[in-house]
């Protein structure tokens, strides 16, 4: 391939990685929602990586809120590809008492056992079936529950990352992990959780979807 060509294939690939970005960014969110202010946004400063997603869940916040408390692995999962992220053992359906006593300062949504603040977040703030807000030093993880008039759910996640990019060639595989592998994650997360609230939920009106979900699947 010429010098020319080459350049204008990655010149092609590099706008092309950064209209997926912009639109995986804000996947099912409204412009509002993308722009407007989150609980935690303050926690990270200067992030690298900022995410807005959203989803409308028919079925009432008090429906939905088990479902994020209970997160993580060895928990509930994460309601996502548990072959990737929850050594192939299925997602919970069910609520899980054990798991929904939540208060700030606790650990949260593990990745790995054991539990610990190298491999999970912490509670920063809640507000009980409207609020949520994981933390630990290099992310924060926002989630907001917002009523709707048919009794519905909407629901807005952000999450926020800053890399350490002190050693890059260290850096180079939690950069691709967020990159790449954050938004497919997210995505079936998000459909993960309304499917399970909307089936304990009682289902109704108010799961139309908003601009991005339905050409998301």
């Amino acid at each position: 391939m010429r010098p020319g060509r080459k350049t204008l294939t990655a010149t092609a690939a590099a706008v092309g990685f950064a209209l997926y970005r912009r639109w995986h960014q804000g996947w099912g969110a409204t412009r509002e929602e993308v722009r407007g202010p989150m609980p935690g946004d303050a926690l990270v400063r200067r992030p690298h990586f900022v995410a807005t997603r959203a989803i409308t869940i028919a079925a009432a916040p008090a429906d939905v809120w088990p479902w994020l408390v209970q997160v993580g692995f060895s928990r509930a999962g994460f309601y996502s590809y548990d072959w990737l992220d929850n050594l192939g053992r299925g997602s919970a359906k069910e609520i899980i008492d054990i798991f929904q006593d939540v208060d700030v300062g606790d650990l949260a949504a593990p990745m790995a056992t054991p539990l610990t603040d190298e491999t999970a977040f912490r509670v920063h703030s809640l507000e009980k079936e409207r609020s949520l807000v994981w933390l630990r030093p290099d992310a924060s993880w926002a989630w907001q529950l917002t009523p709707l008039p048919d009794g519905g759910t909407r629901l807005v996640t952000r999450l926020r990352v800053r890399y350490d990019l002190r050693d890059p060639a260290r850096a180079v595989v939690p950069v691709l992990l967020i990159e790449l592998g954050d938004f497919p994650m997210m995505r079936k997360m998000l459909l993960g959780i309304r499917e399970r609230a909307e089936a304990l939920g009682g289902g109704g009106p108010g799961s139309e979807p908003v601009p991005g979900e339905a050409a998301a699947g």
